[in-house]
Protein backbone atom coordinates (compact mmCIF):
# COMPACT_ATOMS: atom_id res chain seq x y z
CA UNK A 1 0.00 0.00 0.00
CA UNK A 2 1.32 3.71 -1.02
CA UNK A 3 0.20 6.73 1.54
CA UNK A 4 -0.98 9.04 -0.38
CA UNK A 5 -1.88 11.56 2.15
CA UNK A 6 0.14 14.63 1.76
CA UNK A 7 0.67 16.34 5.14
CA UNK A 8 -0.58 19.94 5.73
CA UNK A 9 1.61 22.80 5.22
CA UNK A 10 3.11 23.95 8.51
CA UNK A 11 4.01 27.81 9.44
CA UNK A 12 5.02 30.03 12.06
CA UNK A 13 3.78 34.13 12.39
CA UNK A 14 5.49 37.07 12.64
CA UNK A 15 4.26 40.19 13.55
CA UNK A 16 5.71 43.57 15.08
CA UNK A 17 3.92 45.54 16.98
CA UNK A 18 4.77 49.44 16.84
CA UNK A 19 3.93 52.29 19.47
CA UNK A 20 0.64 53.09 17.21
CA UNK A 21 -0.81 49.01 18.35
CA UNK A 22 -1.80 47.68 21.46
CA UNK A 23 -0.64 44.36 22.86
CA UNK A 24 -4.22 43.11 22.40
CA UNK A 25 -4.59 44.61 18.74
CA UNK A 26 -1.68 42.62 18.27
CA UNK A 27 -2.99 39.64 19.06
CA UNK A 28 -5.76 39.76 17.21
CA UNK A 29 -3.87 41.01 13.98
CA UNK A 30 -2.24 37.01 14.53
CA UNK A 31 -5.15 35.59 15.06
CA UNK A 32 -6.83 36.83 11.99
CA UNK A 33 -3.51 35.87 9.93
CA UNK A 34 -3.35 32.49 11.84
CA UNK A 35 -7.38 32.43 10.24
CA UNK A 36 -6.00 33.79 7.05
CA UNK A 37 -3.33 30.31 7.26
CA UNK A 38 -6.09 28.45 7.93
CA UNK A 39 -8.10 29.61 4.81
CA UNK A 40 -4.58 28.74 2.52
CA UNK A 41 -5.03 25.40 4.11
CA UNK A 42 -1.42 25.92 6.46
CA UNK A 43 -1.02 24.90 10.22
CA UNK A 44 0.05 27.60 12.18
CA UNK A 45 3.15 26.19 14.48
CA UNK A 46 4.03 29.34 16.35
CA UNK A 47 3.40 33.19 16.55
CA UNK A 48 6.74 35.69 17.01
CA UNK A 49 6.23 39.06 18.13
CA UNK A 50 8.79 42.06 18.41
CA UNK A 51 8.15 45.79 19.93
CA UNK A 52 9.55 48.06 17.47
CA UNK A 53 9.40 51.69 16.72
CA UNK A 54 9.13 50.91 13.18
CA UNK A 55 9.81 47.60 10.90
CA UNK A 56 13.50 46.47 10.78
CA UNK A 57 14.00 48.10 6.90
CA UNK A 58 16.26 44.58 6.64
CA UNK A 59 14.64 42.29 7.71
CA UNK A 60 11.09 43.22 9.10
CA UNK A 61 12.77 42.00 12.56
CA UNK A 62 15.63 42.89 14.73
CA UNK A 63 18.65 40.64 14.78
CA UNK A 64 17.41 39.19 17.76
CA UNK A 65 13.87 37.93 16.99
CA UNK A 66 15.70 36.43 13.83
CA UNK A 67 18.04 34.76 15.33
CA UNK A 68 15.14 33.43 18.05
CA UNK A 69 13.15 32.41 15.17
CA UNK A 70 15.98 30.72 13.70
CA UNK A 71 16.48 28.71 16.31
CA UNK A 72 13.23 27.61 16.66
CA UNK A 73 12.54 26.57 12.53
CA UNK A 74 15.99 24.02 13.27
CA UNK A 75 14.41 22.87 16.37
CA UNK A 76 10.68 22.44 14.49
CA UNK A 77 11.06 22.10 10.99
CA UNK A 78 8.42 24.59 9.25
CA UNK A 79 7.15 25.10 5.16
CA UNK A 80 6.96 28.83 5.66
CA UNK A 81 7.53 32.33 7.29
CA UNK A 82 4.57 34.32 7.31
CA UNK A 83 4.66 38.14 8.04
CA UNK A 84 1.79 40.17 9.11
CA UNK A 85 2.74 43.37 7.03
CA UNK A 86 4.01 44.29 3.09
CA UNK A 87 7.35 42.72 2.69
CA UNK A 88 9.96 45.19 0.48
CA UNK A 89 11.44 43.48 -2.32
CA UNK A 90 14.99 43.87 -0.27
CA UNK A 91 13.40 42.44 2.62
CA UNK A 92 12.17 39.15 0.74
CA UNK A 93 15.24 38.87 -0.42
CA UNK A 94 17.13 38.84 2.78
CA UNK A 95 15.00 37.08 4.49
CA UNK A 96 14.92 34.38 1.66
CA UNK A 97 19.15 34.21 2.46
CA UNK A 98 18.26 34.09 6.08
CA UNK A 99 15.59 30.70 5.79
CA UNK A 100 17.33 29.42 3.03
CA UNK A 101 14.82 26.11 2.61
CA UNK A 102 11.60 28.15 4.02
CA UNK A 103 9.75 30.12 1.77
CA UNK A 104 8.46 33.80 3.05
CA UNK A 105 5.18 35.28 2.31
CA UNK A 106 4.04 38.42 3.63
CA UNK A 107 0.09 39.55 4.12
CA UNK A 108 -0.45 40.47 0.51
CA UNK A 109 0.70 37.39 -0.87
CA UNK A 110 -1.29 35.37 1.23
CA UNK A 111 -4.63 37.23 0.85
CA UNK A 112 -3.60 36.80 -3.01
CA UNK A 113 -3.22 32.97 -3.01
CA UNK A 114 -6.39 32.61 -0.82
CA UNK A 115 -8.33 35.00 -3.65
CA UNK A 116 -6.82 32.61 -6.38
CA UNK A 117 -7.93 29.59 -4.65
CA UNK A 118 -11.71 31.20 -4.28
CA UNK A 119 -11.73 32.73 -7.98
CA UNK A 120 -14.69 31.08 -9.80
CA UNK A 121 -15.75 33.01 -12.63
CA UNK A 122 -13.50 34.04 -15.80
CA UNK A 123 -14.14 37.73 -14.38
CA UNK A 124 -12.39 37.34 -10.77
CA UNK A 125 -9.66 34.86 -12.07
CA UNK A 126 -8.17 37.47 -14.42
CA UNK A 127 -9.02 39.95 -11.60
CA UNK A 128 -6.71 37.88 -9.18
CA UNK A 129 -4.00 36.79 -11.80
CA UNK A 130 -3.65 40.53 -12.66
CA UNK A 131 -2.77 41.52 -9.24
CA UNK A 132 -0.85 38.46 -8.70
CA UNK A 133 1.50 39.57 -11.39
CA UNK A 134 1.34 43.54 -9.94
CA UNK A 135 2.84 42.30 -6.90
CA UNK A 136 5.26 40.30 -8.53
CA UNK A 137 6.59 42.64 -11.16
CA UNK A 138 8.78 44.75 -8.43
CA UNK A 139 9.93 41.57 -6.85
CA UNK A 140 11.21 40.31 -9.56
CA UNK A 141 15.09 39.04 -9.00
CA UNK A 142 17.39 36.46 -10.65
CA UNK A 143 15.85 33.64 -9.10
CA UNK A 144 12.42 34.09 -11.84
CA UNK A 145 13.80 32.59 -14.75
CA UNK A 146 11.47 29.86 -15.30
CA UNK A 147 9.20 32.68 -16.58
CA UNK A 148 11.41 32.47 -19.61
CA UNK A 149 9.81 29.78 -20.51
CA UNK A 150 6.05 31.22 -21.21
CA UNK A 151 7.28 32.79 -24.38
CA UNK A 152 10.55 31.59 -26.53
CA UNK A 153 11.37 31.96 -30.00
CA UNK A 154 13.82 33.75 -32.25
CA UNK A 155 14.00 37.56 -31.22
CA UNK A 156 12.98 36.99 -27.84
CA UNK A 157 16.09 38.12 -26.15
CA UNK A 158 17.86 41.35 -27.29
CA UNK A 159 21.76 41.41 -27.31
CA UNK A 160 23.19 41.60 -23.67
CA UNK A 161 19.50 41.49 -22.51
CA UNK A 162 19.83 39.67 -18.70
CA UNK A 163 17.23 37.24 -17.47
CA UNK A 164 15.92 40.02 -14.80
CA UNK A 165 14.86 42.00 -17.76
CA UNK A 166 13.63 39.30 -19.92
CA UNK A 167 11.37 38.24 -17.03
CA UNK A 168 10.22 41.42 -16.33
CA UNK A 169 9.18 42.31 -20.13
CA UNK A 170 7.46 38.81 -19.73
CA UNK A 171 5.46 40.25 -16.33
CA UNK A 172 4.87 43.57 -18.16
CA UNK A 173 3.57 42.20 -21.22
CA UNK A 174 1.46 39.70 -19.08
CA UNK A 175 -0.16 42.56 -16.96
CA UNK A 176 -1.14 44.91 -20.41
CA UNK A 177 -2.75 41.99 -22.01
CA UNK A 178 -4.79 40.88 -18.85
CA UNK A 179 -5.71 44.44 -18.29
CA UNK A 180 -7.00 44.59 -21.78
CA UNK A 181 -8.82 41.19 -21.15
CA UNK A 182 -10.54 42.93 -18.15
CA UNK A 183 -11.75 46.02 -19.74
CA UNK A 184 -13.33 43.65 -22.47
CA UNK A 185 -15.15 41.65 -19.41
CA UNK A 186 -15.78 44.65 -17.71
CA UNK A 187 -17.62 46.44 -20.83
CA UNK A 188 -19.75 43.51 -20.95
CA UNK A 189 -20.57 43.50 -16.68
CA UNK A 190 -21.31 47.11 -17.71
CA UNK A 191 -23.83 46.14 -20.08
CA UNK A 192 -25.51 43.82 -17.90
CA UNK A 193 -25.76 46.61 -15.34
CA UNK A 194 -27.26 48.54 -17.03
CA UNK A 195 -30.26 46.18 -17.59
CA UNK A 196 -30.65 46.28 -13.95
CA UNK A 197 -30.83 50.37 -13.81
CA UNK A 198 -35.12 49.79 -13.28
CA UNK A 199 -34.79 48.07 -10.04
CA UNK A 200 -33.52 48.76 -6.86
CA UNK A 201 -30.60 47.65 -5.75
CA UNK A 202 -29.12 46.72 -2.83
CA UNK A 203 -25.76 45.26 -1.75
CA UNK A 204 -24.39 43.40 0.69
CA UNK A 205 -21.02 45.39 1.91
CA UNK A 206 -18.77 44.42 5.16
CA UNK A 207 -16.04 42.68 6.77
CA UNK A 208 -14.86 39.24 5.83
CA UNK A 209 -16.69 36.34 7.57
CA UNK A 210 -19.24 38.21 8.73
CA UNK A 211 -22.19 36.04 7.74
CA UNK A 212 -23.18 38.01 4.35
CA UNK A 213 -23.33 35.10 2.27
CA UNK A 214 -25.46 33.56 4.52
CA UNK A 215 -28.26 36.73 5.31
CA UNK A 216 -28.31 36.78 1.41
CA UNK A 217 -29.35 32.90 1.91
CA UNK A 218 -32.10 34.02 4.01
CA UNK A 219 -32.87 36.68 3.06
CA UNK A 220 -33.50 35.38 -0.86
CA UNK A 221 -34.55 32.55 0.14
CA UNK A 222 -32.30 30.89 -2.90
CA UNK A 223 -28.34 28.32 -2.49
CA UNK A 224 -25.50 30.91 -2.11
CA UNK A 225 -22.01 29.85 -0.73
CA UNK A 226 -21.17 30.15 2.43
CA UNK A 227 -18.57 29.05 4.84
CA UNK A 228 -16.90 29.62 8.03
CA UNK A 229 -13.63 31.37 6.82
CA UNK A 230 -12.22 34.31 4.88
CA UNK A 231 -13.03 35.50 1.87
CA UNK A 232 -15.61 32.24 1.38
CA UNK A 233 -17.12 34.46 -1.42
CA UNK A 234 -14.92 36.41 -4.00
CA UNK A 235 -17.21 36.47 -6.96
CA UNK A 236 -20.09 39.09 -6.67
CA UNK A 237 -23.20 37.13 -6.32
CA UNK A 238 -26.71 39.16 -7.41
CA UNK A 239 -30.19 37.15 -6.84
CA UNK A 240 -33.54 39.09 -7.26
CA UNK A 241 -35.77 39.25 -3.89
CA UNK A 242 -39.57 40.21 -3.88
CA UNK A 243 -40.53 42.02 -0.20
CA UNK A 244 -44.30 42.49 -0.36
CA UNK A 245 -45.03 43.85 -3.72
CA UNK A 246 -41.66 45.24 -4.39
CA UNK A 247 -39.02 43.59 -6.65
CA UNK A 248 -35.47 43.96 -5.83
CA UNK A 249 -32.01 43.04 -6.39
CA UNK A 250 -29.91 41.65 -3.64
CA UNK A 251 -25.95 41.72 -4.10
CA UNK A 252 -23.27 39.57 -2.32
CA UNK A 253 -19.85 41.19 -2.65
CA UNK A 254 -16.58 40.40 -2.12
CA UNK A 255 -15.54 41.02 2.04
CA UNK A 256 -13.21 44.06 3.13
CA UNK A 257 -10.13 42.97 5.75
CA UNK A 258 -7.35 44.75 7.36
CA UNK A 259 -4.55 45.90 5.04
CA UNK A 260 -6.58 44.71 1.74
CA UNK A 261 -3.70 44.75 -0.71
CA UNK A 262 -4.01 47.94 -2.89
CA UNK A 263 -3.63 45.87 -6.47
CA UNK A 264 -6.17 43.61 -5.15
CA UNK A 265 -8.65 46.62 -4.64
CA UNK A 266 -7.61 47.88 -8.42
CA UNK A 267 -8.27 44.33 -10.16
CA UNK A 268 -11.70 44.14 -8.04
CA UNK A 269 -12.65 47.42 -9.15
CA UNK A 270 -15.17 45.93 -11.55
CA UNK A 271 -16.42 43.93 -8.92
CA UNK A 272 -16.47 46.86 -6.65
CA UNK A 273 -18.83 48.89 -8.98
CA UNK A 274 -21.84 46.67 -7.76
CA UNK A 275 -21.28 48.50 -4.41
CA UNK A 276 -20.76 51.78 -6.22
CA UNK A 277 -23.79 51.72 -8.22
CA UNK A 278 -26.42 50.23 -5.73
CA UNK A 279 -28.80 52.36 -3.97
CA UNK A 280 -28.83 51.12 -0.31
CA UNK A 281 -26.16 49.00 1.17
CA UNK A 282 -26.39 46.64 3.98
CA UNK A 283 -23.50 46.98 6.28
CA UNK A 284 -23.25 43.34 8.07
CA UNK A 285 -21.39 43.20 11.42
CA UNK A 286 -20.13 40.18 13.39
CA UNK A 287 -21.54 41.79 16.79
CA UNK A 288 -19.83 38.52 18.11
CA UNK A 289 -16.55 39.57 17.79
CA UNK A 290 -14.12 41.17 19.94
CA UNK A 291 -13.02 43.61 17.35
CA UNK A 292 -15.89 44.38 15.85
CA UNK A 293 -15.93 48.27 15.92
CA UNK A 294 -12.30 48.74 14.41
CA UNK A 295 -13.75 45.71 11.66
CA UNK A 296 -16.82 48.84 11.19
CA UNK A 297 -14.37 51.39 10.89
CA UNK A 298 -11.98 49.31 8.10
CA UNK A 299 -14.98 48.75 6.09
CA UNK A 300 -15.98 52.85 6.83
CA UNK A 301 -12.46 53.43 5.44
CA UNK A 302 -12.75 51.15 2.62
CA UNK A 303 -16.26 52.28 1.23
CA UNK A 304 -15.03 56.19 1.70
CA UNK A 305 -11.97 54.98 -0.57
CA UNK A 306 -14.42 53.59 -3.37
CA UNK A 307 -17.00 57.01 -2.96
CA UNK A 308 -19.63 55.16 -1.11
CA UNK A 309 -19.72 56.57 2.13
CA UNK A 310 -22.78 58.81 1.35
CA UNK A 311 -25.46 56.13 0.29
CA UNK A 312 -28.05 54.90 2.73
CA UNK A 313 -26.93 52.53 5.04
CA UNK A 314 -28.29 50.09 7.32
CA UNK A 315 -25.91 49.07 9.88
CA UNK A 316 -26.50 45.09 10.39
CA UNK A 317 -25.50 43.52 13.64
CA UNK A 318 -25.18 39.81 12.87
CA UNK A 319 -24.51 37.14 14.70
CA UNK A 320 -26.89 38.34 17.92
CA UNK A 321 -26.92 34.13 18.88
CA UNK A 322 -23.45 34.20 19.76
CA UNK A 323 -23.23 37.68 21.51
CA UNK A 324 -22.26 37.77 24.99
CA UNK A 325 -23.14 41.23 26.56
CA UNK A 326 -20.13 43.02 28.03
CA UNK A 327 -20.32 44.17 31.63
CA UNK A 328 -18.41 47.64 31.04
CA UNK A 329 -21.87 48.52 29.14
CA UNK A 330 -24.25 47.47 31.33
CA UNK A 331 -23.05 46.60 35.10
CA UNK A 332 -26.08 45.03 35.97
CA UNK A 333 -25.42 41.83 33.27
CA UNK A 334 -21.95 41.35 34.61
CA UNK A 335 -21.03 37.85 36.76
CA UNK A 336 -19.75 39.73 40.11
CA UNK A 337 -22.68 42.21 40.49
CA UNK A 338 -25.51 41.63 42.48
CA UNK A 339 -28.17 39.79 41.38
CA UNK A 340 -25.85 39.42 37.58
CA UNK A 341 -27.72 37.59 35.08
CA UNK A 342 -25.92 34.10 34.23
CA UNK A 343 -24.14 33.77 30.42
CA UNK A 344 -26.89 31.73 28.91
CA UNK A 345 -29.70 34.09 29.93
CA UNK A 346 -27.88 36.97 28.83
CA UNK A 347 -27.66 35.20 25.14
CA UNK A 348 -31.45 34.75 25.40
CA UNK A 349 -32.19 38.56 26.27
CA UNK A 350 -29.41 39.76 23.92
CA UNK A 351 -32.18 41.85 21.25
CA UNK A 352 -33.19 43.57 24.49
CA UNK A 353 -29.98 44.45 25.88
CA UNK A 354 -28.10 45.75 22.65
CA UNK A 355 -30.84 47.93 21.76
CA UNK A 356 -30.95 49.42 24.95
CA UNK A 357 -26.98 50.10 24.22
CA UNK A 358 -24.99 52.52 22.43
CA UNK A 359 -24.69 50.38 19.16
CA UNK A 360 -28.54 51.25 18.35
CA UNK A 361 -27.32 54.76 17.85
CA UNK A 362 -24.46 54.27 16.35
CA UNK A 363 -26.16 54.87 12.76
CA UNK A 364 -29.91 56.52 11.64
CA UNK A 365 -30.60 52.64 10.16
CA UNK A 366 -29.88 49.66 12.82
CA UNK A 367 -31.05 46.83 13.34
CA UNK A 368 -30.06 43.15 15.31
CA UNK A 369 -30.21 39.31 13.87
CA UNK A 370 -28.65 36.26 13.62
CA UNK A 371 -29.06 35.01 9.34
CA UNK A 372 -28.21 31.73 10.94
CA UNK A 373 -31.04 30.97 13.40
CA UNK A 374 -33.20 33.98 11.37
CA UNK A 375 -33.92 35.85 14.76
CA UNK A 376 -35.05 39.29 14.26
CA UNK A 377 -34.98 39.24 10.47
CA UNK A 378 -38.67 40.11 10.66
CA UNK A 379 -37.49 43.62 11.46
CA UNK A 380 -34.92 43.65 8.90
CA UNK A 381 -37.24 42.50 6.33
CA UNK A 382 -39.80 45.42 7.10
CA UNK A 383 -37.21 48.15 7.41
CA UNK A 384 -35.40 46.68 3.74
CA UNK A 385 -38.92 47.04 2.72
CA UNK A 386 -39.37 50.39 3.51
CA UNK A 387 -36.44 51.92 2.41
CA UNK A 388 -36.40 49.68 -1.19
CA UNK A 389 -40.28 50.68 -1.45
CA UNK A 390 -39.05 54.72 -1.18
CA UNK A 391 -36.41 54.18 -3.71
CA UNK A 392 -38.82 52.11 -6.16
CA UNK A 393 -41.13 54.43 -6.54
CA UNK A 394 -38.71 57.25 -7.27
CA UNK A 395 -38.11 55.26 -10.77
CA UNK A 396 -41.87 54.01 -10.67
CA UNK A 397 -44.00 57.17 -9.91
CA UNK A 398 -46.76 55.28 -11.16
CA UNK A 399 -46.35 52.13 -9.74
CA UNK A 400 -49.23 50.28 -8.03
CA UNK A 401 -49.16 49.49 -4.47
CA UNK A 402 -50.66 46.56 -4.28
CA UNK A 403 -49.90 42.97 -2.77
CA UNK A 404 -48.32 40.46 -5.39
CA UNK A 405 -46.43 38.36 -2.70
CA UNK A 406 -49.67 35.96 -3.23
CA UNK A 407 -50.19 36.79 -6.93
CA UNK A 408 -49.89 33.83 -8.92
CA UNK A 409 -49.59 35.99 -12.25
CA UNK A 410 -47.11 38.48 -10.59
CA UNK A 411 -44.35 35.73 -9.23
CA UNK A 412 -41.13 35.73 -8.78
CA UNK A 413 -39.21 34.30 -11.50
CA UNK A 414 -41.02 37.52 -13.94
CA UNK A 415 -38.22 40.07 -15.23
CA UNK A 416 -38.92 43.62 -13.96
CA UNK A 417 -40.04 44.69 -17.20
CA UNK A 418 -43.09 41.63 -17.34
CA UNK A 419 -44.06 42.85 -14.02
CA UNK A 420 -44.14 46.87 -14.96
CA UNK A 421 -46.36 46.04 -17.94
CA UNK A 422 -48.43 43.66 -16.20
CA UNK A 423 -48.83 46.88 -13.81
CA UNK A 424 -49.89 49.16 -16.62
CA UNK A 425 -46.64 51.13 -15.64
Amino acid sequence: MIDNHKNPETAVLVAVATQKQTASQTKEYLNELAFLAETSGIVTKKTFTQKLERPDTRTFVGKGKLEEIKTFIQAEPVDTIIFDDDLSPAQVRNLEAEFKDVKVLDRSLLILNIFSMRAQTAQSRVQVELAQYQYLYPRLTRMWTHLSSQKGGAGMRGPGEKELETDRRIVKDRIVFLKEKLDKIDKQSMTRRKERDRLVRVALVGYTNVGKSTLMRTIAKTDVFAENKLFATVDSTVRKVVLGNIPFLLTDTVGFIRKLPTSLIESFKSTLDEVREADILLHVVDVSHPSFEEQIEVVNATMAELGVADKPVVLVFNKMDAFVPKEEWAPEYGEESEGAIPVATRRKTALAYLKQTYLARKAEHVVFISAQTKENIDELRELLYDMVKLRHFQIYPNWLDVPLIESATLGGDQTPEEIATELGN
